[in-house]
């Protein structure tokens, strides 16, 4: 029999981990989002010399493992002097701080490759009509471009962000008190690792759920135009 008294006596604990852990996903899928767009406009260029370095970049972080880039951000730094002695040791010395850049970084990579794709989905009518209508490139890109491959990338974004949800557990691993890291405290005081994990996994999961739902909601919104009308 499950415990529930401990459940309840311990969801005090959870709901801090649960601000922890909304705290690292949306800081972690701003910064990448921010990472990510310039990445994409990188990948789709010709010119190899643009290309090549957001190749190597998105094929690098998407070819390791996060919990590799997170030990390295949080533990491999500190052995370098020149990192202890600089002005950022202060952030690296900061679970939170290495767990936010780790996240930024990988959901960057994935990010970029999704609005790449979408980038070059586009439909070349709707650059054609652009380009009639006198756009610079740069408008070309602002105005439509990146609109277009954005709405469009929706769906796939969307299983990036409730990766990333998911990914955030590993913070329990640097000493950050998330969802994870609750219920690894509650595991290790009561001696009750089912009680303590499905309660946090039960969190993840309406948490889930709850972006699910605020994507495909987006994406009626934003993508009603790609549905075939009904005659």
């Amino acid at each position: 029999m499950l415990d529930f008294h401990l459940i309840l006596s311990s969801l005090p604990l959870y709901a801090s981990g649960l601000l922890v852990t909304f705290e690292l996903l949306l800081i972690a899928l701003a910064l990448g989002l921010l990472l990510a767009v310039p990445l994409a406009l990188m990948r789709v260029s010709r010119s190899p010399l643009v290309n090549f370095p957001a190749w190597l970049y998105t094929y690098v972080i998407r070819g390791t493992p996060m919990l590799v880039q997170l030990f390295l951000l949080y533990y491999g730094l500190a052995q370098f002097d020149v990192i202890r002695d600089s002005f950022m040791w202060p952030y690296f010395s900061s679970a939170s701080f290495c767990a936010c850049l780790a996240f930024a970084i990988n959901t960057s990579a994935y990010t970029a490759e999704i609005l790449a794709g979408s980038l070059k989905a586009t439909p070349p009518g709707e650059i054609e009509a652009a380009r009639a209508m006198g756009m610079s490139r740069a408008k070309l890109y602002r105005r439509i471009l990146l609109p277009s491959a954005m709405r469009r990338a929706l769906p796939q974004y969307s299983n990036e962000v409730i990766m990333m949800l998911h990914t955030t557990s590993l913070a329990s691993l640097v000493t950050l008190i998330d969802l994870t890291g609750a219920a690894r405290t509650i595991s290790s005081q009561y001696y009750m690792p089912f009680e303590a994990f499905i309660t946090a996994g039960l969190f993840y999961l309406v948490l889930t759920i709850a972006l699910v739902r605020l994507f495909k909601r987006a994406e009626l919104r934003w993508l009603a135009y790609l549905t075939p009308r009904k005659h």
